[in-house]
């Protein structure tokens, strides 16, 4: 393919070269006074400039003034990426081009369009930039549901059609602010109402929920450790920790450590879940998947015995998942603590934690 005009290319280099001499300070003003002009650098160097600008933005403020342009390049990105896609398969007696092993030629820029053809190449360029933007809670409030709900839809569009798909990016868009959750202990038939902030998946949901439930004193049982608890809020690093319960849905079908919040059916307007004893013991390294994503899960309060009825009626028996019987269970009960579930049992067939 041709070279950029010249001009581009020697603004380019010599924007890439400043940086090394460049203050703190510099590197974050000049990264906030790029942002507003993101649509109007080349579509090849315009990932790369984002980038400069997710790594030199931390705080919040900032990033609320440079988000906009991101994402909104990101969701486009993803758009032009699997119309390039859809072009290529319907044009083309070839397998889709590798990103990283094909280099572009001129031809396809006139057969696909410019944005089509850069964001098939750059697409994955956007997504660090984009979870820099969405780790601070007032950008995801400013991006708001239905804006994180839009890209996840291209994003799974495109993943499921063309298998461009980011597990760090899908889970970052899921993650729930300021959201109500009811928990529903079946064995006590007690209830509580607590409030989701920043949690990345239920390894972390199950360890802070046994740390305000057990370690508060509602429920019986072993708490996390202290550090555990800490480590899923704002500490850093990972600790072993061991469940306290079988999370559960209120159709009876179990809702997998290895999801995340999102996999929590809303009833009547709110996220319902129901605890079981586990039924097998399993450990894991309790933290944060976004190290840099505070979390916090608080209790409302204790619900009362008629408002636990009224959710109850809304929950069937727990089930065993497909392809686990009472045999399987019960040998899962007496194995290493370190036992994961067999990957035809796990809905997305893949035995590895995500710490």
């Amino acid at each position: 393919m041709t070279e950029e005009p010249a001009e581009i290319h020697t603004a380019h280099e010599e924007l890439i070269a400043s940086l090394d001499d460049a203050s703190a300070e510099i590197l974050v003003l000049g990264s906030k006074a790029l942002a507003p002009l993101l649509d109007r650098i080349p579509p090849g160097a315009r990932a790369q400039v984002a980038n400069m600008i997710g790594a030199y933005v931390h705080t919040a403020a900032d990033a609320v003034e440079c988000a906009p342009l991101i994402l909104a390049n990101l969701a486009k990105a993803l758009d032009y990426a699997k119309q390039f896609a859809e072009q290529w398969q319907a044009t083309m007696q070839a397998e889709l081009p590798d990103p990283e092993q094909t280099d572009t030629e001129w031809e396809w820029l006139e057969q696909f369009g410019v944005q089509p053809l850069m964001a098939w190449w750059t697409v994955d360029m956007w997504i660090s930039p984009a979870i820099a933007m969405l780790q601070h809670k007032q950008v995801r409030k400013l991006f708001g549901r239905n804006g994180r709900e839009l890209v996840q839809q291209r994003h799974d569009a495109l993943g499921e059609a063309y298998g461009r798909w980011w597990k760090e990016l899908s889970s970052m868009l899921l993650l729930l602010d300021d959201e109500p959750l009811v928990v529903l202990h079946r064995e006590s038939g007690t209830g509580y109402l607590l409030c989701m902030n920043g949690i990345a998946d239920n390894f972390q949901l199950h360890t802070l929920l046994a740390d305000a439930l057990i370690g508060g004193g509602h429920l019986p049982g072993d708490p996390p450790s202290a550090e555990a608890v800490a480590m899923c809020r704002d500490a850093t690093g990972q600790v072993l920790t061991t469940g306290a319960f079988n999370l559960v849905a209120p159709d009876g079908s179990w809702i997998w450590n290895e999801g995340t919040p999102s996999d929590i059916p809303v009833v009547d307007g709110t996220r319902l879940l129901v605890l079981d004893p586990p039924p097998y013991e399993r450990n894991w390294p309790a933290g944060r998947y976004f190290p840099f994503v505070p979390a916090d899960l608080a209790l409302e309060r204790v619900l009362t015995d008629a408002e636990v009825a009224q959710w109850l009626a809304h929950v069937r028996p727990p089930d065993t998942p497909a392809g686990m019987d009472r045999v399987m269970l019960t040998q899962m009960s007496i194995a290493p603590a370190h036992t994961t579930l067999p990957p035809s049992s796990r809905p997305d067939g893949d035995p590895t934690s995500p710490h």
